[in-house]
């Protein structure tokens, strides 16, 4: 506590008329790190979500607050995608990229401010869904409308996005989850926010319905996430078992270097699977295209054999390493 409130000072000395000004955290203080961060975001969404989380943390503005703003943005996109209408288009556009720049300024206040929780955490990855169930929803309606096909089979619509939808929420969770364990070796625990379902489920059974409802279900669905996460990486669970009963809590750094060399090059296919290669693709498909069913096929085919393809490199990596560590 004394050292949050030594940094506090230090950063308020212009106020006690020291004649210096106030000491601003840097831009790069804001990024998780030069390994995961993506071009695009580095050249747009990073330096405008630095401008909007300075503005933020002027204003008292929390993070949670700035990913709230970002939802109703979002919202607002997918409600402009229902319209055949181009410029009505292009406003939703303008809306998602604000949105997503409110989600860029969202984790880098965090970072600058150190207002880190799990709710927090939570709250930026459902974000992101509420903004993709509204648009997919405004895609069906729209192709219900004013495409042929759809208007004589609307069932098939409607089917194409709840598998896509389902496809969209692991591929999203799994790149977050490999970004976090290349976190995890790159920053240790301090630098990352991956979790375990086990002490998570402790954390869930320590917690009352009666006092703590919201908590607790908020709680249940992140367990059940970090579950499936876990499930579909048998071979980093297994690192991780042999890491802890090898080195506990001290990895060496010669093994962090080593796993975060071999890492390192999937961080560009979590980058895929992000935001702005799914917002480029809906773009196209929306205005370019007028198409907007195109989006569905980019997420079912594209992206699916992306998330195939890291999850097979990742899974060898952890195999190859596990083996090393048992010689």
């Amino acid at each position: 506590m004394e050292e949050e409130e030594m940094k506090e000072d230090e950063l308020h000395k212009g106020d006690r008329g020291s004649g210096k000004k106030e000491k601003k955290p840097g831009y790069k203080d804001s990024l998780k790190s030069m390994d995961t961060e993506e071009t695009f975001d580095l050249m747009f969404y990073r330096p405008i979500g630095y401008q909007w989380a300075m503005l933020a943390k002027r204003f008292g503005i929390t993070p949670n607050a700035i990913t709230i703003a970002s939802i109703f943005l979002g919202i607002g996109a997918g409600v402009a995608f229902y319209f055949n209408n181009l410029w009505i288009n292009i406003l939703g556009v303008v809306l998602l990229m604000w949105a997503d720049s409110f989600d860029s300024a969202d984790g880098q206040l965090a970072r600058m401010t150190k207002q880190y929780s799990r709710i927090g955490r939570i709250l930026d990855g459902v974000s992101g869904d509420i903004w993709f169930a509204v648009i997919y929803i405004a895609i069906c309606m729209r192709e219900n409308v004013t495409s042929e096909f759809f208007s004589a089979h609307h069932w098939v619509i409607w089917v194409t996005a709840v598998v896509t939808g389902l496809c969209h929420a692991i591929q999203a969770a799994m790149a977050d989850y490999y970004r976090q364990f290349h976190l995890f070796f790159l920053k240790g625990k301090e630098g990352s926010e991956l979790d375990t379902a086990s002490k998570l489920w402790e954390r869930f059974h320590q917690l009352s319905w009666r006092h703590d409802f919201w908590r607790k279900l908020t709680l249940a669905f992140y367990t059940n996430y970090t579950v499936g996460q876990e499930k579909r990486t048998p071979w980093m669970q297994r690192l991780r078992k042999v890491l802890a009963e090898k080195y506990g809590s001290e990895i060496p750094q010669s093994f962090r270097d080593a796993f975060r060399e071999k890492s390192k090059p999937l961080m560009k296919y979590t980058n895929i699977l992000s935001f702005n290669t799914r917002s480029f693709a809906l773009f196209a498909a929306i205005l370019i295209f007028r198409m907007p069913w195109l989006y569905f096929a980019f997420e079912l085919t594209v992206l699916n054999i992306v998330l195939i393809y890291m999850m097979w490199r990742h899974e060898k990596i952890c195999k190859n390493f596990v083996a090393q560590l048992q010689k």
